[in-house]
């Protein structure tokens, strides 16, 4: 998918309900994000390790039972050493309770678009009704991405040494794949291998979720192999720039003859290499547009399409005011109209 327009350039099974692993804990790690971003948390706030989270099996950060670790070294404990113990101690210190937090996983997950998501723990521990979707694991990434640049850094650190045991992360783009910056591994039994990786050259950015793999290679060079194919064979394409006048539409009544027709915004899409060859843009409105037009008012719309080109509309809206006339100057316009129907 990239980033920006949210093309999908590659799917299968992208809305089958799955187990995601260790890879869910990048909502773990969102709504820890936010709680530092509204202040709620601080970096340097420490939080206590309680039994449960020190008893925690799988991945761990090898937290020490009755001591208090900073909220800056659990969050690297999360996303680099792959830490069950250290989403606990988060899950526990932010809500009361691991079962709480899960609830809170829900509501943020609803909040940001996931459709298809049911969170029943903060570390991806297996169990039935803990499931998502590719799709979700990939907006879930790009919100993290956009929503977080101040600690997005740290999926891109490779290593992280927390009670004298030093752990690599097992994220196999970096270093591996130019621009690779983060995400999540993840693996069980039952899951397989996956990752929710991305990668970012120039203003490109491209996020790939992949799982059910079977085995550490694999994943990595099904991942690599995907991320290269999506830079080499797709580009991004500036159609309009937001203030460009894409066509200069007639207007009925108007104290101008025309209205200028503006995208509002940048319309960049993710198009195949090929591009010219394959896309249709069509523009529409109903015109002469009637005045009184007041500037930001929609009035037409870009339709766009072709082959390896998902279809998508673009609304067009007025780039400027344009008044109407007067009763006296209208007559003579009034009648053109009439007597050329």
């Amino acid at each position: 998918m990239d980033a920006d327009t949210g093309a999908v350039l590659l799917e299968k099974n992208a809305d089958e309900r799955m187990p995601p692993s260790s890879m869910s804990k990048l909502m773990t790690m969102y709504v820890v994000f936010d709680m530092l971003k509204q202040g709620r948390l601080r970096p340097d706030q420490a939080l206590p390790v309680s039994e449960r989270a020190w008893r925690m099996g799988g991945s761990k950060m090898f937290v020490e039972l009755g001591s208090s670790i900073k909220v800056e070294d659990l969050a690297r404990g999360v996303i680099i050493q792959s830490g069950n113990d250290a989403c606990v101690v988060l899950a526990e210190a932010i809500s009361g309770s691991e079962q709480q937090f899960a609830e809170l996983l829900n509501e943020y997950g609803k909040r940001i678009g996931l459709k298809d998501s049911n969170f029943r723990n903060a570390t991806g521990w297996p169990d039935p009704e803990h499931r998502m979707t590719c799709r979700d694991l990939a907006i879930l990434a790009s919100r993290l991405i956009h929503d977080f640049p101040d600690h997005y850094s740290i999926y891109s650190e490779r290593a992280f040494r927390w009670n004298d045991i030093n752990q690599e992360n097992r994220n196999p783009l970096l270093g591996r794949v130019p621009g690779a910056d983060g995400l999540k591994t993840g693996h069980t039994e039952d899951a397989g291998y996956g990752l929710t990786g991305t990668a970012k050259r120039g203003e490109r950015r491209l996020i790939l979720v992949v799982n059910g793999l079977p085995s550490m290679r694999a994943r990595g060079e099904e991942s690599e192999r995907l991320i290269e194919w999506g830079f080499r064979e797709f580009e991004n394409v500036v159609l309009f720039r937001a203030a460009d006048t894409v066509e200069a539409a007639p207007v009925y009544l108007g104290e101008a003859p025309t209205v200028p027709l503006v995208g509002g915004k940048d319309l960049v899409l993710t198009l195949p290499r090929q591009w010219r060859r394959n896309l249709q843009v069509t523009l529409r409105y109903n015109g002469p547009i009637p005045a009184p037009i007041a500037k930001g008012q929609e009035v037409g719309q870009l339709d766009i399409a072709g082959q390896g080109v998902p279809p998508m509309v673009m609304p067009l809206y007025a780039g400027a005011d344009v008044g109407k006339l007067g009763l006296i100057p209208r007559i003579p316009a009034v009648i053109s109209r009439m007597v050329s129907g």
